[in-house]
């Protein structure tokens, strides 16, 4: 019985998932930044051209699905890394 308990402990554990779950936090870092300085230029410039709202929200939001793909392609790779 010990032998089998020698065994099992002697195989490397696998921290793949561990550090995957990391990376993908800390490049989720970036979009989230990104994200809140769009808007907030959004709603800084509609604050000041209020006729230019229409204008500035079709940019926010087109450079906001741009941040989010990173969001996304790092989900992605944190489920290939932890495979």
């Amino acid at each position: 019985m010990s032998n089998i308990l020698l065994a099992q402990a002697a195989e490397p554990a696998n921290i793949n998932a561990g550090l995957a779950a990391i990376g993908y936090g800390l490049g989720a870092i970036g979009p989230g930044i990104g994200v809140g300085l769009i808007f907030a230029a959004v709603i800084n410039g509609t604050a000041r051209q209020p006729e230019a709202q229409g204008k500035l929200q079709g940019i926010g939001f087109s450079t906001f699905v741009l941040t989010e793909v990173l969001a996304l392609i790092g989900i992605v790779i944190y489920f290939i890394a932890s495979a």
